[in-house]
């Protein structure tokens, strides 16, 4: 038992840490960008499930891949916040409350946004390109996947999870995540579980380079010897 606190602590301490005290602080609104997402992702359940608001929903928010490519980049950021209309909508809330709140308490709320909507960007380019490639290719898709409506946040909370699982060292939940995603498409291959992988390949691209770009700053900075070293990645704290 001690052995896997341990292990825990070492998986999730400076996560932990880094989340515990802005939750500490004596303020009311923590998280007021995952607050409103969530408020977002209620409004547009309740509107598109009334006869009035699921054309305005659909016009606005739904992404296919058969539209025209400026169309979806338009509608890609509110797609983000569409919960699937085949899915409990608490799933799509959960994932916003749980994940993008611990990304905006540890990257801020503007860059929790930006590797969100990248992963999902990524999800949208990627069901074009593989209907361009056909079934019969290694990655492509089916031709019937560019009637798909593709909405929720799925994409961007697999991005986000990996992202600050990987910025606070903890790599057995990156790769934990990553295998999750791997077996999704192996047992179920269909358009979101590809869309997940590449997120998974963009937020992954991402992180490299953040790596690459942080490499020359360790390498100067390296501690004398006798020093203490830190905890988490090695790279330098964001600040939100």
């Amino acid at each position: 038992m001690g052995s896997l606190t341990r292990w825990a602590r070492a998986e999730w301490g400076p996560l932990y840490g880094t989340v515990r005290g802005p939750l500490r602080r004596p303020r009311p609104w923590a998280m007021p960008m995952t607050t409103a997402a969530v408020l977002l992702t209620a409004l547009l359940q309740f509107a598109q499930n009334r006869p009035w608001g699921f054309r305005l929903v659909q016009s606005l928010g739904a992404v296919r891949a058969e539209d025209p490519l400026w169309l979806s980049l338009l509608r890609t950021p509110l797609s983000l916040f569409v919960p699937a209309l085949d899915l409990p909508v608490w799933g799509a809330l959960a994932q916003i409350l749980l994940v993008f709140g611990i990304a905006e308490l540890c990257l801020g709320w503007w860059r929790t946004l930006l590797i969100a909507y990248l992963a999902t960007l990524a999800g949208t380019l990627y069901a074009r390109l593989g209907i361009t490639l056909g079934a019969h290719a290694p990655f492509g898709l089916p031709w019937t996947d560019a009637q798909v409506v593709d909405t929720g946040p799925s994409a961007a909370v697999v991005g986000l999870a990996v992202f600050v699982a990987w910025r606070h060292g903890a790599y057995a939940t990156t790769g934990a995540v990553t295998v999750a995603m791997v077996a999704e498409v192996l047992l179920k291959e269909n358009l979101a579980g590809k869309e997940h992988l590449a997120a998974l390949m963009a937020v992954g691209s991402l992180c490299l380079a953040v790596a690459v770009r942080h490499r020359p700053c360790r390498l100067l900075q390296r501690r004398p010897p006798g020093s203490r070293a830190g905890s988490g990645s090695g790279l330098p704290p964001i600040q939100s």
